[in-house]
């Protein structure tokens, strides 16, 4: 664990889904083979353009499913790239619906329940996405509540999201372990007022921008240990 620290008075531990929960990397891995020299680009130009467009809807208040958003930033990653292949396209929107989760999502899920935490997701994901996801990956026995912003119609980090989760689940910001591997989105819920763990999955630093993680993890399986 990169930092050691006890977090006091947690009723609820609360993830990000795409990056923390969820390989977003997972449905270009599974066609490499048909990208070819292309495949890393695609895969990082369409994660890059996801976030993206996710916060430009917001600034514009112009929201709509993410399931739309996805599509559209597959596509601008498809042409920047130089890729014309409609079933191609279509294959690997649909692998968004299946993606693989992480090894140590499982074991953390688990073993929170087994200390009697409330568990759930708050992710920018519509419902049918988290749903076919979370059912997929066999994560829907370990959680008590996914929550999608559609409830609210605006991305994170708008504060209104982070709010979900104490009007849902009856919890103050303080009772609230919020675990992304997300720089911005762990800062912004940190600045929101929950104790938030940043799990490093991609070798990233801090955002300058308001909020500060109070833990840095190396895996989820270490929450068990801080909570």
């Amino acid at each position: 664990m990169a930092q050691i620290k006890k977090l006091v008075g947690i009723k609820a531990c609360v993830f990000d889904a795409y990056g923390t929960l969820f390989d977003v990397h997972s449905p270009v891995g599974r066609v490499a083979g048909k990208l070819g020299d292309k495949a890393q680009a695609v895969s990082d130009m369409w994660r890059l353009k996801h976030l993206s467009y996710s916060w430009l809807r917001a600034l514009m208040g112009e929201y709509v499913p993410f399931w739309q958003v996805t599509g559209e930033s597959l596509d601008y990653a498809l042409a920047v790239n130089g890729i014309d292949n409609p079933e191609l396209r279509d294959e690997l929107l649909n692998l968004y619906l299946t993606l693989d989760a992480y090894g140590d999502a499982v074991v953390a899920l688990k073993g929170l329940k087994k200390m009697g935490k409330a568990t759930a997701i708050l992710s920018n994901g519509s419902p049918d996405m988290l749903e076919a996801a979370v059912n997929h990956s066999g994560l829907d026995k370990h959680l008590d509540y996914v929550l999608s912003v559609a409830e609210v119609g605006i991305y994170k980090p708008d504060a209104r999201v982070y709010q979900l989760v104490v009007d849902r689940m009856d919890v103050q910001p303080h009772e609230v372990c919020f675990v992304s591997a997300n720089t911005w989105d762990a800062q912004a819920a940190a600045n929101f007022g929950f104790q938030a763990a940043r799990i490093d999955r991609f070798g990233l630093i801090d955002e300058n921008i308001p909020g500060k993680p109070s833990l840095m993890l190396d895996s989820l399986a270490e929450l068990l240990d801080v909570v």
